[in-house]
């Protein structure tokens, strides 16, 4: 499913930002164990390639600029094992998100790294759900954790505004429905 650029981009900018407790490297460039939207495809899979795992991608039949990317890796800046989804245009990450049952000790690990580079935000909750974001630049990044009966999963989201303006102004431009 393709969702709408401004949809995306209204959904997943609009909650928290770090304002408090900054870092003061770049942090422009939002990413997560390497993993950064915005990043080649190529580049992407070099890196699941060391991180011991692989993606596989399909063009999407709607649009073939884009790409949908599925697979999996394990490190130890991961903690494990995870399931990795990139969703690309034009061979150039948007979405990708990082996701994996953990236990206590490595989603602590994931928001202190998340924390120790971006800054400290606050954590919302919605139903047993738990978020915390950070926003620079028109790019976000999203650790999402929630508490079901069979443990923790948590999420990384990192979400490459940029490209998604850019892929949404042209098929506005597009007059072929």
């Amino acid at each position: 499913m393709i969702v709408p650029a401004h949809l995306v981009l209204a959904a997943t900018l609009g909650g928290a930002s770090a304002t408090a407790s900054l870092p003061s490297q770049d942090t422009t460039a939002l990413e997560f164990a390497g993993f950064r939207a915005g990043s080649r495809l190529d580049e992407l899979e070099a890196l699941a390639r060391r991180a011991r795992g692989r993606i596989r991608c399909h063009r999407a039949k709607a649009d073939p600029r884009v790409s949908e990317c599925h697979g999996g890796a394990t490190d130890s800046a991961l903690g494990g094992p995870v399931r990795l989804w990139i969703s690309a245009i034009d061979s150039v990450a948007s979405v990708i998100t990082l996701s994996a049952p953990v236990a206590p000790g490595r989603l602590e690990a994931w928001r202190r790294a998340l924390e120790r580079r971006y800054g400290r935000v606050e954590v919302r909750a919605q139903g047993t759900q738990r978020m915390m974001q950070w926003v620079r630049r028109g790019r976000m990044l999203r650790l999402t954790w929630r508490t079901d009966r069979e443990g923790i999963t948590a999420s990384v989201s990192l979400v490459d505004g940029p490209v998604l303006d850019a892929w949404g102004r042209d098929r506005s431009a597009d007059p072929s429905p």
